[in-house]
């Protein structure tokens, strides 16, 4: 009986895990969708080749060495994984939680959960150096992001191991359930880094400190984009259940699934109502990032928060990117795609918001967590955006700048029946 119960919750743990894997793996689908509609149709070729190149990127790196950083253990060289069925029910009938309490999973399904996962971290990067950056730098730098400086600071909280080997930031009272901090803050300070080196679109900024509009070229895309990503979401979240086959576990996912759509409903309409006071216009595209907010705000703890919460946390992230992104704008920090304001501040405040539903984490703990998340992946970053910066440049040439990347990085257009200046 215990033998059935041990293989039943194995398969349930291992498919839940595959199957929330891909839902993250259409994340991929929902980034490109959103930075090709938000960018000029000129750029449009070189942004879904970075989209697709990077993804490419992350699961090699990944496979060959970030896995192995972050969690000790590789499957570089490894061939099909046979179970030892007796040893593995020794071992966990052995344990207190028995059979129901802690996951149960195939290790090769944990690696293609997180690979995804690094894959999103990344994609944050390529909308905010849209549209001015040689693709073959920006090729260089997924490289090390994702074999080295992501894989790292994931060593440090989802592996458990100490900062440098001075603390350990679950001991100090840090959690970040699916990634607000880990992968999205991550991300944008990655993103941040190269765009300081980056410099500004040429005509975004005029000399009186005017900030000018570049609209993207298809909203309706930019629209797709974010309704794939909305419901790539729940394999995000759900999946960081990590496991499927009881009562309680089941329960619970729901709950984070409940939740994670409620903060992005609130988001929304947040961002949609913050806009319409601001502007005096429905903003489709703050609206869209306001949805986008809202599920990274919920996104360190989306377990714990009654639905209310959720939805309440969520608002707030749909106010802050609407402010965020006017104040980068005011700083002439040029994100085409709202990215740095998505992912960094409402990254930032959804580790700030957990404390207020789980009471085994603290304040300091977040504040230290979010400070050593960023440090290092803002410094290591905008190191290795200068190394790329020095030895082969990372912006192009501003003739090529108003032709247009797609014909000076890829060679073709996506719109050629179109003028895309």
């Amino acid at each position: 009986m215990e033998q059935n119960l041990f293989h039943l919750q194995y398969a349930m743990d291992t498919f839940y895990f595959l199957v929330c894997g891909a839902l993250v793996m259409w994340m991929a689908a929902g980034f490109a969708m959103l930075e090709a509609g938000l960018v000029r149709g000129k750029n449009t070729t070189e942004i879904l080749t970075k989209n697709v190149a990077l993804f490419a990127i992350s699961c090699i790196m990944y496979l060959v060495c970030g896995y192995a950083i972050m969690y000790d253990g590789s499957l570089f060289l490894s061939g099909i994984q046979s179970v030892d069925v007796d040893a593995t029910l020794a071992g966990f009938a052995e344990r207190e939680d028995g059979f129901t309490g802690g996951a149960i999973y195939s290790g090769a399904s944990d690696f293609f959960f997180q690979v995804v996962f690094v894959a999103t971290a990344m994609s944050i990067v390529s909308g905010a150096v849209a549209e001015r950056m040689k693709l073959w730098a920006f090729l260089a730098f997924a490289v090390v992001m994702t074999a080295v400086i992501y894989p790292l600071e994931g060593s440090w909280t989802w592996g458990g191991k100490a900062v440098f080997g001075m603390y350990t930031l679950g001991d100090l009272g840090f959690s970040d359930f699916a990634g607000s901090g880990i992968v999205h803050m991550a991300g944008a300070a990655a993103a941040l880094a190269g765009v300081l080196l980056l410099g500004a679109r040429k005509g975004k900024y005029g000399a009186n400190g005017q900030v000018n509009a570049i609209p993207g070229a298809n909203l309706p895309l930019a629209t797709l984009g974010t309704f794939i990503l909305w419901m790539g979401w729940f394999g995000f979240n759900g999946g960081s259940v990590l496991k499927l086959g009881d009562i309680g576990n089941a329960n619970a996912v729901a709950m984070v699934f409940l939740n994670t759509n409620a903060a992005a409903a609130g988001g929304a309409i947040a961002a949609l109502i913050t806009a319409r006071i601001l502007f005096g216009k429905a903003d489709l595209t703050m609206l869209l990032n306001g949805a986008l907010a809202g599920l990274v705000a919920i996104t360190a703890e989306p377990s714990t928060p009654s639905a209310l919460q959720a939805t309440i946390f969520g608002a707030i992230g749909g106010v802050l990117v609407v402010f965020s992104i006017i104040t980068l704008d005011k700083l002439k920090i040029d994100d085409p795609v709202g990215a740095i304001s998505v992912h960094g501040a409402c990254g930032l405040l959804g580790l700030l918001l957990v404390p207020l539903t789980n009471s085994d984490v603290s304040f300091s703990g977040q504040l230290i967590g979010a400070a050593t998340i960023f440090g290092w992946v803002f410094g290591a970053s905008l190191v290795v955006w200068g190394i790329i910066k020095a030895v082969m440049g990372i912006r192009v040439s501003e003739e090529e700048e108003y032709e247009g990347v797609d014909l000076a990085e890829c060679g073709m257009e996506a719109y050629p029946e179109f003028c895309n200046k």
